[in-house]
This record gives structure tokens, sequence and C-alpha cells, in this order.
């Protein structure tokens, strides 16, 4: 490999490990002020020791047009292989697995002194650790602002090539170039190398771009110096916090950052889930309930679908004579509140993932200024329907209002097991968007869910065939009822089914307690088996499309 420092490299020929971050501004906000985010002063070259190598911080311009900070890893191969080892605080490639590299990269000569890798986004970390926390004390407001930015990086090892490049970055909002380099420069018979120059522009936080990069940096190189012990998971979630959960390359980013470790995977994963479901629920009420345009729809229709749908649930369970009721992702607590109205509820709980839902909730109910023997009534607490949980036994009926279609198909099971067979209410109603009346949505492409987070629309014979089954393990007798106007041709815009447990299974004996304590185990087993065979699986999958 040659080595070339500074400007007029010709493709092919790598120079040091090396990354640029630009910004724009004018006379009222001065591209300067990327200096404040960084913490770096733009007059002021400065080193950092970092455990690849010293990390130094320059800006070739600073002016109130235009400012670049520049972040130049010097690393040093030999200190690498003289501290690689295969635990905690050696170089490691891909955790049990080895390196990463291939045949024309080992020991003392290979590319960690030349192309972007784990090394950098640990020396990110190290550098600007304030920024990656979107921290500024001396101008709080900027970390918020959202600045027109570019990132070029010269040499990205990129294993999957442009292609991947773009699928990582481009549902984050930028605008990616990735130019792949010749093998070498002096020789281009043979052919292109693995790696890219990469040049990425939109206007974005910078927290937010530090964020990806210190993320995907490693992600498409594919391997880390360093050993994956189990706090990598946080390091990911916190990393990722905000555009992680809902990215639609979510589970390679997760496999390639924890080095296919299955376990680490596979707690990710879940939290990753748990995570989703919870932004899912930070967003108003009115989003969800009413995602498609109601203006576009036919004028019939002057009652939202959600206060329909709230009066609909509201209606069945006065018929089920219900007075203990579990609201099941309760959200912002609109139905929680309809049903403190009901004078013959005794008692409400409603539960959500999401601890900001859930405040929101307390805020509009006024818990706090709600009278002792009203609040005696209400209870928010958190949780998820990813696992059985005991204090939700024991009650009259559960709802489930538009919950089902924002959890992945492969976590239905475990959904199923915590409500039909640990909670175990007399009746259950479920209510779900009809995919079958999208077509009457004039507002809403073809083929389209009606909101981004719905990972599945069932028409009324999938979720009859899904609702029937259910009944038949669990020991219940399901009915459905159309929510809103019946079309004609595709139904109602809002299916229900109203579960209801059968007397001989609906019974709180000791026996029957034991069996469902044994039975929540031995599921919970088998579902952590099932995701651990997902994961080899989606490792195996992941192999035959990307290659080597």
């Amino acid at each position: 490999m040659k080595k070339q420092w500074g400007g007029g490299r010709r493709p092919g020929i790598l120079g040091p490990v090396f990354m640029t971050i630009s910004t724009t501004g004018d006379v009222r906000s001065p591209a300067t002020d990327l200096g404040f985010l960084l913490h770096k002063h733009p007059a002021r070259a400065q080193r950092f020791p970092t455990s690849g190598g010293d990390a130094h911080v320059f800006y070739p311009e600073a002016s109130p047009e235009r400012c670049t900070a520049a972040l130049l890893l010097d690393v040093d191969p030999v200190a690498l292989v003289r501290g690689a080892g295969g635990g905690p605080g050696g170089a490691r490639g891909k955790g049990a697995r080895g390196g990463a590299h291939g045949p024309e990269l080992a020991q003392y000569v290979n590319d960690r002194p030349y192309a972007a890798s784990s090394l950098l986004a640990v020396a990110l970390r190290a550098v600007f650790a304030s920024a990656l926390r979107g921290r500024c004390d001396a101008r709080p407001e900027l970390p918020g602002r959202a600045l027109p930015l570019r990132v070029e990086v010269p040499v990205l090892p990129a294993r999957g090539g442009p292609d991947l490049v773009r699928r990582l970055l481009e549902p984050l909002g930028w605008d990616v170039s990735a130019e792949v380099l010749p093998l070498d420069g002096e020789f281009p018979e043979w052919g292109d190398s693995r790696y890219v120059r990469l040049a990425l522009t939109g206007r974005l936080r910078l927290a937010d771009a530090l964020r990806h990069l210190y993320v995907l940096l490693p992600v498409l190189d594919d391997a880390k110096h360093y050993w994956v012990a189990p706090d990598e998971v946080d390091k990911l979630l916190r990393a990722g916090e905000g555009w992680l959960p809902g990215h639609p390359e979510q589970e390679l980013i997760t496999r390639r950052y924890l080095v296919r470790r299955r376990s680490l995977t596979h707690d990710a994963r879940e939290r990753l889930e748990l995570a989703r479901l919870a932004e899912a629920d930070d967003a108003e009420a009115a989003e969800l309930d009413n995602a498609v345009d109601e203006k576009a729809d036919t004028e019939e229709r002057p009652v939202p679908l959600a206060v329909r749908r709230r009066e609909e649930i509201l209606r069945v369970l006065a018929e089920t004579g219900a007075r203990r009721v579990l609201d099941l992702g309760c959200g912002q607590g609109q139905l929680v509140g309809a049903l403190l109205k009901e004078s013959r509820i005794g008692e409400v709980v409603g539960m959500d993932v999401s601890v900001r839902a859930l405040n929101e909730a307390a805020r509009r109910l006024r818990l706090e200024r709600m009278p002792e023997r009203q609040a005696e009534r209400v209870r928010l607490i958190q949780g998820s329907l990813a696992y059985g949980d005991v204090r939700l036994a024991g009650y009259d009926a559960a709802v489930l209002s538009e919950v089902v279609e924002h959890v992945d198909p492969p976590r239905l099971p475990a959904l199923e097991h915590a409500v039909f067979a640990v909670a175990r209410p007399g009746h259950v109603l479920v209510t779900t968007p009809n995919a079958e009346y999208n077509v009457r949505w004039e507002s809403l492409p073809a083929g389209r869910s009606r909101h981004p987070d719905h990972r599945f629309e069932w028409d009324r014979a999938q979720f009859r065939a899904w609702a029937e089954q259910v009944a038949e393990r669990h020991g219940y007798r399901v009915g459905f009822r159309p929510v809103g106007d019946e079309d004609p041709e595709v139904g109602p815009p809002t299916q229900m089914a109203v579960f209801e447990a059968e007397p001989a299974h609906h019974r709180e004996d000791d026996r029957t307690a034991g069996a469902d304590k044994t039975a929540s185990r031995d599921a919970s087993r088998d579902a952590s088996r099932d995701a651990h065979k997902d994961v080899n699986a989606d490792a195996d999958e992941e192999t035959k499309e990307e290659g080597a």
C-alpha cells in the first residue's frame, strides 16, 4: 500500500484515516458555530490520545460563510498488532470469529492506518463526546438546530459496496455519494477495491450526524478492532436512539455492530423492539388514530374514526358487564379517560412501554389534581406485551386498541401468550385496521399502510383466522364486529374481535394459576430458543445476500 499525506491524491492511493465535517452560514448564523458544537476552537490545532493512536482536530477553513473541521487519526499498526489478543483489551476483528479482513490484510501490513473503521468511530466518541450527547454549555440553543452539513471520508471500507452504503445512510436523511476506489490507481486492470470515497450532504443536527457515523463506520467495515463485550449493546442503543429502531436495515446494523454474537444480538433486538413501540406511542394520538387524511374521505364521516372506535369499545364493555378493565398499549390515555367517565367501571389500568406516553397520559388525565376517590380507580404502569406480567391477571376485560399491527409478526405469539395465557381476562377486545378498506382512502397510495409504523395490516379473513386460532388455543369464544360504516364491498374501516373466556377455563384456582406459571416459563424458553434460531437464519441469509 502507498501512503500520501495531503491533497492531490491519485485514485486508489490511500491517505491517513481522515474525515471532515463542513457547514455553511451567514452573518446571523455563522458557520463557525460548528466550533462551539464540537467544543474545539477553530483557531487551534489540537491533539488527543486514543486507543488507536493520536487524533488531531484542526480547521482547514473557518469563516462565517463556511467552516470545515477535520479529524485525522494517526494509527500505529505495530502497536495494534502487539496489543492484539483474544480477550478484553486486545484487538479483535469479529468477536469469537476473529478478524474480518481478507488475506491481503494481516499483521503489520493492513489497512487500519489508512481506512475509516472502528478506530475512527472510537476516536469520534473520545474527541467529540459532548457533541455526540448534544450538549453545548456555551450556546445551549445550538445542538437542537439542524445545519447544512457535508461529511467526507476519503477511504471507507464498505463490505456490501455502494449499494449498502446508500441503504444504510439514505433513510437517515443523507444524500449519498459513494465512489468505488480502484485497487491501485496505477494498475486499473487490477479492478476495484472494497473501499469507497464517501460524501454525505444533508440538513441534520450535528449530534445525529455523529451518531450515525459512530454506529455505521464499523458496520460498513464489518469488523471491530476491540473485544465486543455486553456493554456494547448499551452503546448501540444510546447512539441509535431516535433512528435505529425504525431503520429498514436495523437487523443488519445490529448483527454487524455486535459482530454477530448471538446473545448480544438477541438482547439488542428485544430492546430495539420495545424502543420502536415506545417511539410509536410517543407520537400524537391523533396522528396514529387518524394517520390517513380524513378530509380526503367521503363526507359521510363527520365523526373521527378514533372517536367511533372508542364509542364501540365502551358499548361492548358495557355488554360484558366488566368493572375492572385493562387498556394495554394505552398511549396517551384517551381510552383510559373515556373509561373513567363510566361510573360502572371500578378500576382502570393503563399499560404502555413508553414512559413519555404515560407521563403525557397522567398530564391529560390531571392525575395530580384528581379527587382522591377518583384517583383510586386508575393506575398507569409501564410494561410490555412481549412478556407475561402477573400484574395483569384477574381483570374482567382487556382492550388492545390498534396495538397488534405495531408488533412484528414473529413477536405476535409472545403477545398472545402474555394476554391470553398469563393475564387471561374474562373478555379481550382487539381492534385493528381492515386492510381491504384502504382502497377507500383517496389520500393513501395503493399498497401502502395507513401509518408508517404498521408492521402489517390484515384483511377480514386474515384477522378472523388469527383470532379463531388464538381462541381455540386458549379456551375462548370469539365474535367479530365492524367499527365505522361498513362498505358493501370492502367492509368497515376497522375490525374488532371480542373474545370471551369459556367457563370451564375461566377459573382462578391454584391448579390453574400453577399451570399458567409453568406455561409462561415454557413459552419464554421456547420464545428465546426461537429468537436464537431467527438470529442464525438471519445471519445465514445475510451471508448469502452480501457475499464476501
